[in-house]
C-alpha cells in the first residue's frame, strides 16, 4: 500500500471538533496508545511508562491509558484511531508510521505525538522538524539511516555469500520502501545480488524460508515491521531451523536465537515519546515541541548461533557489538 493509498484510506476517517467539547467523564487524563503490533510486545509500554513517569504521571493513579493494537491488521487502524477520537482521549500516542499517519487524518484538535522509524517530514507527518506545528510531534529512529548497515553486517559475518535475500511486508509498503532502497543500494556495493520476499503476516513465514533455501541466498535481512517484531521468536527459529544468517533491527531476535541484530536503542524512543505526552498533558503545545530523533544504537550478536552456522565472527567486529549472547 503506497501512502497515498494509505492516505485515502484513511481520509474518511477524518474528525475533530471544538477544544470545549474536550472534557473528560473524569478528572483523570486518558492518552489513547495506537500500534500498528501486539500487546505482547510489553517493552514498548513499558519504556513510554517510564517516560511519563519522568513527567510525574503514573498509570491508573493520575492517568488512564486506552490501549489499540492492530496486531499486524493495518486495515484496522483508522477505526482505532476514530475511536480514540470519539472517547475524546487528551493525548493520542500513535507509535509507528501507519498508526501515526491514521491518527493524523482522524483529528487535527487532540494532541497527537508520533514514534516512528520513518522520515515524519517524507511521510507527511509535519512539515519541519524543529516547527512542526499543528497538533503533532514526536520522536524517531535512525532505521532507515542504518538500513544499509544491516547489509555491510551480514557480509562482514558471511563474505563468500553473493545472494541476499530482504524480507519486506508489501502491506506497509510506506515503511518498507525508503529502507528497501537503502538496502538495495548497499547490496550493489558489495556486489550482492538481492532478492525482495514479501510476507504480510505470520502465516506467510514457511514460504518464505522456503525461498530463501530454493533461492540459495546466503544471508537474509528482515527489514523493520510490526508484523515480524510480533513474530520475532519464530523468525529467529525458522532462520535457525534452516541454517540461514539473518538481521534484524531488534536484540530480541538475537536473543531468540537470531544470528545478529542492529538497530536504534527503541526502549529510548518509546521513553522520549513518554516524556512528550507528558510534557503535553501538563500543557505544552506538539507545534511548540520539536521532532526528536533517538541516536543510540546497539549490536548484538548470538555466539551460539554463530557456532551452530559455522561462521568464524571476526574479531573488529565482536569488539563493537554491545553484548556477545552465549
Amino acid at each position: 500500500m503506497r501512502r497515498r493509498d494509505f492516505i485515502a484510506l484513511i481520509g474518511g476517517s477524518a474528525m475533530s471538533w471544538p477544544t470545549k467539547v474536550r472534557a473528560q467523564t473524569s478528572a483523570m487524563p486518558v492518552i489513547g496508545f495506537m500500534n500498528g503490533g501486539g500487546s505482547a510486545e510489553a517493552w514498548r509500554w513499558n519504556a513510554f511508562r517510564q517516560g511519563l513517569r519522568a513527567t510525574g504521571y503514573v498509570t491508573d493513579q493520575n492517568v488512564h491509558v486506552e490501549f489499540r493494537w492492530a496486531e499486524g491488521h493495518y486495515d484496522r487502524l483508522p477505526e482505532m484511531a476514530a475511536d480514540l477520537v470519539r472517547r475524546q482521549v487528551n493525548v493520542i500516542a500513535a507509535t509507528g508510521a501507519l498508526p501515526a499517519l491514521a491518527a493524523k487524518a482522524a483529528t487535527t484538535v487532540i494532541p497527537i505525538v508520533f514514534e516512528t522509524a520513518s522520515d515524519p517530514v517524507q511521510l507527511g507527518l509535519v512539515d519541519n522538524l524543529n516547527r512542526p506545528g499543528g497538533n503533532i510531534t514526536g520522536v524517531t529512529q535512525l532505521n532507515v539511516e542504518i538500513a544499509p548497515k544491516l547489509v555491510e553486517l551480514l557480509h562482514e559475518l558471511v563474505p563468500t555469500a553473493h545472494v541476499m535475500a530482504l524480507l519486506v511486508n508489501p502491506a506497509a509498503s510506506v515503511l518498507a520502501e525508503s529502507q528497501s532502497r537503502a538496502i538495495q543500494s548497499a547490496a550493489n556495493k558489495f556486489g550482492l545480488e538481492l532478492h525482495f520476499l514479501n510476507a504480510s503476516s505470520e502465516q506467510d513465514f514457511d514460504a518464505v524460508f522456503a525461498d530463501v533455501v530454493r533461492l540459495r541466498a546466503g544471508g537474509l535481512v528482515i527489514s523493520a515491521d510490526p508484523v515480524f517484531t510480533h513474530g520475532i521468536e519464530r523468525l529467529a527459529a525458522l532462520a535457525l531451523r534452516h541454517a540461514v544468517p539473518a538481521i534484524y533491527v531488534y536484540r530480541e531476535f538475537a536473543v531468540a536465537g537470531g544470528l545478529i541484530s542492529y538497530g536504534s536503542d527503541h526502549s529510548e524512543s518509546y521513553r522520549l515519546a513518554g516524556i512528550y505526552t507528558g510534557r503535553i498533558l501538563k500543557g505544552e503545545r506538539p507545534a511548540d515541541l520539536p521532532v526528536q530523533q533517538a541516536t543510540k544504537v546497539e549490536l548484538y550478536i548470538n555466539l551460539k548461533t554463530a557456532a551452530t552456522l559455522n561462521i568464524a565472527l571476526p574479531l573488529a567486529l565482536s569488539g563493537r557489538a554491545d553484548e556477545l549472547i552465549e
